[in-house]
């Protein structure tokens, strides 16, 4: 259950703290106060998508922080246990952030932890419903997803669709294998020419690298040797540095013989000339190394044209052609063994193709047989809502046979469609065909019930779903969600008087301006503020003694502990 939802920065909310109750909690307001705000505050702390637009206007950061009761919640206790998360005294406290960088955070009692755990988690505590469920309602591929939900076999539809699909690629390769036995000794042809000519040209790890140095050293031999030869005679000739420095140094040492000072000058100059004569005898003896063969020149550029050519055909490095000749080796053999896989692949196609329809007719069997039940407690909640002679049904379209054999899909063999009838006489159509604005809300409002009870969730949230609903029906909606809050914590946005009435706790969200900004307040009504907050649903006008009157026999009539 939750028990506080705290909003900071969020949309044109400031800062506000609401606390709901057990039973049905009722948020109302003028339209445009912000009592949508307040569920997608409370949506994007469950999980909900969400982009830099929903920051306050002059903020750097939205956080919006829930106190949620989890102390009877077996599902949420064991999924919180099985990731070391301990709630204190029964309460966990779920916290996220975004900033304007587009960064957030998310903390599940202090422990940092990811979107899409959170909502993994939310699917334990709470659903929100709201006003596109039911336009939703509408494709056939969310009506597959109820019954499949209320059949609870989700799980084996998954398993089915990985089997379905496995079954397609085994199909495809099974396509590849089948063409011409003149294409595949055109591609046999192809791959062998492709394989024998990299594998003749006996590729050798970091050979390429080797030559490319080697072929550089050998194009500019004329000028290193001539470099290397100059600079020996600099140095080492009769009249070179190594000359001069034997005779500085001889000088050095008569002066310091006068001045002992200059000794110090004396062991630079004699490590200056031993050094300068290793120096020209290491340059003497490479210079002696140095040979120029003409012919080792050309092989180098031979084979670096080899190795430049098969990178185009097959590269665009010498690793990519290695890879190439692998992968053309791995696929020669399955060409030169085709029939042999045919024959393999042919016999798994087979096994998966009893499997798929097999687990194709239990998910039928699953379908109508959930599809049954579901629709008689549908058409039972409908009957509360102002709709006593509805009538629905969920019909189980079959694919169509092909050469006598039943055709499966992704998910089955049948597209399940919900069929409904509004009224006395009228027949069962599809619901995209006959359902007004309100008939669909209550339709959904009945399916979600359906699904909540089955699913035993502890607390459902909705969004004006009383959209297009007035009068005796609003009546029926109102006592449904009374009911429906006995067994667990409702939340519910309305604009309905005969809605609001019934609330165990009646939320008044405003907008006011303070300053220059516009800022949203709620407050929990009691007394005579909920009578004229209810007289101002009634008529608009909060003060009128014919309003007040009526809206105070309507809560002595219908309140419950108000």
């Amino acid at each position: 259950m939750l028990e506080e939802l705290s909003i900071r920065n969020f949309a044109i909310v400031d800062r506000l703290s609401v606390r709901f109750s057990p039973g049905l909690n009722v948020l109302s307001g003028e339209t445009g106060a912000g009592k949508s705000i307040l569920i997608g505050a409370l949506g994007f702390l469950l999980g909900a998508k969400a982009d830099t637009g929903i920051i306050r206007s002059g903020a750097d950061e939205c956080l919006v922080t829930g106190m949620i009761q989890v102390g009877s919640n077996n599902d949420a206790l064991a999924w919180l246990d099985g990731r070391g998360i301990d709630p204190e005294d029964g309460m966990l406290v779920i916290r996220r952030s975004l900033k304007r960088t587009g960064r957030g955070s998310i903390y599940i009692q202090n422990v940092p932890s990811l979107r899409q755990d959170l909502v993994e988690l939310a699917s334990l505590l709470l659903e929100v419903h709201g006003q596109r469920d039911g336009q939703a309602l509408l494709r056939r591929e969310r009506q597959r997803l109820i019954l499949d939900r209320y059949a609870g076999i989700e799980e084996e539809v998954h398993d089915y669709g990985t089997v379905y699909q496995l079954l397609l690629s085994k199909r495809k390769t099974m396509d590849a294998l089948a063409g011409s036995a003149a294409e595949r000794a055109r591609e046999i042809e192809f791959l062998l020419y492709a394989v024998e000519e990299i594998n003749g040209a006996r590729l050798v790890p970091g050979e390429e690298e080797a030559l490319t140095e080697e072929e550089r050293l050998l194009s500019q031999y004329e000028k290193m040797f001539s470099a290397l030869t100059q600079a020996r005679d600099l140095l080492g000739d009769a009249d070179g540095g190594v000359a001069k420095l034997r005779k500085a140094r001889l000088q050095l040492e008569t002066a310091s013989g006068i001045d002992g000072r200059l000794s110090e000058f004396g062991k630079r100059i004699d490590d200056a000339y031993y050094e300068i004569e290793d120096v020209c005898e290491a340059l003497r003896s490479h210079a002696d190394l140095l040979s120029f063969d003409p012919g080792r020149l050309e092989v180098v550029e031979s084979r670096l044209a080899e190795l430049q050519k098969l990178k185009r055909q097959y590269g665009p490095a010498l690793v990519d052609v290695q890879r190439y000749r692998d992968e053309s080796q791995v696929r020669l053999t399955s060409l030169e063994n085709w029939e042999e896989d045919r024959e393999s692949l042919a016999r798994e196609i087979q096994v998966l193709e009893s499997d798929v329809h097999t687990r194709a007719e239990a998910i039928s069997s699953a379908r109508a047989k959930a599809g049954e039940g579901l629709s008689a407690s549908v058409a039972g909640i409908m009957a509360t809502l102002g709709m006593p002679a509805a009538r629905f049904a969920i019909r189980l379209e079959r694919k169509p046979l092909v050469d006598g054999k039943v055709v499966v899909g992704p998910y089955g063999a049948d597209e399940p469609e919900f069929h409904v009838s509004a009224n006395k006489g009228e027949p069962l159509r599809p619901i995209v065909d006959v359902a007004s604005g309100g008939e669909l809300s209550r339709v959904m409002l009945a399916i979600k019930t359906v699904l909540a009870k089955a699913d035993g969730v502890p607390a459902m949230v909705f969004d004006e779903i009383d959209t297009g609903i007035g009068g005796e029906v609003a009546i029926g909606v109102g006592e449904h969600l009374s009911a429906l809050s006995e067994g667990r914590q409702v939340l519910c946005i309305t604009h309905l008087a005969s809605i609001a009435v019934r609330a165990d706790n009646h939320i008044k969200v405003e907008k006011l301006i303070d300053g220059e900004r516009t800022i949203t307040r709620v407050t929990t009504l009691s007394g005579d503020d909920r009578v004229r907050e209810i007289a101002r649903m009634l008529s608009g006008d909060a003060e009128s003694r014919t309003s007040i009157d009526h809206a105070a026999d309507l809560i002595r009539k219908h309140g419950r502990g108000l």
